[in-house]
């Protein structure tokens, strides 16, 4: 029997504009709502004899609400640009901006049960609830591409459905401009910012998380990959349920992972070490990077001991050439060699060619601090670490050399990204993990095999 709940108002719900003009005039009335702000806000301080700053009146918390809220209802690659600004633009954007949109992280409003109905129907047929004893149409999860629904097939399979928002793979690349050019022409981006990178991986990458039949492929090659390592649970793809919208898995059980901060010590220590362990894997042994640090991606059997991984659309290769420039930066900061580090910076594509010296030294500055639980002696405690203060620090004085800012490529941005996401994990889960001896069978050229 389907779990019908429509009758149920959700103010989570909201309907996804699938097509480019509705697509577009959300936009539109986001920068209107920007520009009345800025007027009404503009108005009452010229009427309290103040003399306002453009840049003042853009960077109120009720324009960055806005622009918050209006990309979180568009979803897709608007959302998933906001999402990457969000956590690699970093300092360089504005504070008031960017706490808010940090919400994009882990915030989307799932699309309301008719509109999923006719997701299903176009991808499945009329009529494919008679495979199914159960469907909720409530949604167990959603996000920037697509929502996931808990189901039970006729035939006894218990499964997760990830369903695509309609519209998301045809309005990528318009939206991902969009959006850009309303941040920069508002003056929410800063002039010196270069995001031409960020756009042009914005959409490759969306158009990758839209596949959800390359998903179920790098979710079985990820399962021959960790055949040798039971520690981890994958889920298992259903085939004759995956289409290219509609991702049809094993619905996997488990605790979120971060649920896991009252574990006795060793657990945690355990749980956070499995995952750096395998991301040093994915780098150096796979030279393909699952780069989502959302931590909605990990699960936790309690019974088993085992982390089950999911959602894998962000999976990305990596050029033997980029991992061994990586291999080397690490290795060389553990010993503080700063002329290698810079020389694996380059080879990464870290330095334009104009860099100054000082720019250059604040870049391996950065890297020093990151590459910190590497070069400790023993188990890192990164629950009593103020490193990611320090990393902030760093990345401040970095973005205050507004001139020679080089937007990092691509690569580097995405294995940052999944780093900065375990490092926070294993702080909020206050582990301790010996971060320099899972580093050390990697620290020479020959990899283990």
């Amino acid at each position: 029997m389907l779990d019908d709940e429509s009758s149920k108002r959700d103010a989570s719900t909201a309907a996804v504009p699938g097509g480019r003009w509705s697509r577009l005039a959300r936009l539109g009335v986001l920068a209107s709502g920007v520009a009345g702000s800025m007027l009404a806000q503009g108005t009452r301080q010229l009427a309290q004899g103040k003399r306002p700053r453009i840049a003042d009146l853009l960077l109120t918390p009720e324009n960055a609400y806005r622009v918050a809220d209006q990309l979180a209802r568009l979803r897709g690659a608007a959302m998933k640009f906001g999402q990457l600004l969000s956590m690699d633009a970093g300092d360089l954007l504005p504070p008031e901006f960017g706490v808010i949109l940090a919400r994009l992280r882990a915030d989307a409003k799932a699309m309301p049960m008719s509109q999923l109905v006719n997701v299903l129907d176009a991808n499945w047929g009329h009529g494919w609830d008679r495979h199914f004893r159960q469907f909720s149409f409530t949604p167990k999860a959603a996000a920037s591409v697509g929502q996931v629904h808990l189901a039970q097939t006729r035939d006894g399979r218990r499964l997760a459905i990830k369903v695509q928002y309609p519209g998301v793979r045809q309005s990528i690349d318009s939206d991902v401009d969009n959006v850009a050019t309303l941040l920069r022409v508002s003056g929410l981006l800063p002039r010196g910012l270069d995001v031409g990178p960020l756009l042009r991986e914005s959409k490759r990458q969306l158009h990758a998380e839209a596949d959800y039949l390359g998903e179920g492929a790098w979710l079985s090659r990820y399962a021959g990959l960790l055949a040798d390592a039971p520690e981890f649970i994958l889920p298992g793809v259903h085939a004759d349920l995956t289409t290219e919208s509609v991702l049809a898995m094993s619905c996997m059980g488990g605790v979120p992972v971060e649920s896991l901060l009252h574990a006795p010590q060793a657990e945690r220590d355990r749980v956070a070490g499995l995952l750096f362990r395998l991301l040093f894997r994915e780098i150096f042994e796979f030279r393909l990077v699952q780069t989502d640090p959302n931590l909605a991606n990990y699960r936790y059997d309690k019974a088993s001991r085992k982390l089950i991984l999911l959602d894998f659309g962000a999976t990305r290769p990596y050029p033997a050439v980029v991992v061994e420039a990586y291999r080397r930066l690490m290795a060389s900061a553990i010993v503080g060699d700063r002329q290698e580090m810079s020389m694996a910076a380059s080879a990464i594509g870290y330095f334009r060619a104009d860099i100054g010296e000082r720019q250059r030294q604040l870049v391996l500055d950065v890297f020093l601090h990151a590459c910190e639980p590497l070069r400790y002696a023993g188990a890192y405690d990164f629950g009593n670490s103020d490193l990611p203060a320090r990393i902030r620090d760093a990345g401040l004085a970095l973005s205050s050399e507004r001139d020679s800012w080089h937007t990092p490529p691509a690569d580097a941005l995405f294995l940052h990204r999944k780093a900065g996401g375990l490092y926070l994990l294993a702080a909020k889960l206050k582990a301790r993990v010996d971060i320099g001896a899972l580093f050390q069978p990697y620290a020479s050229r020959q990899a283990p095999s």
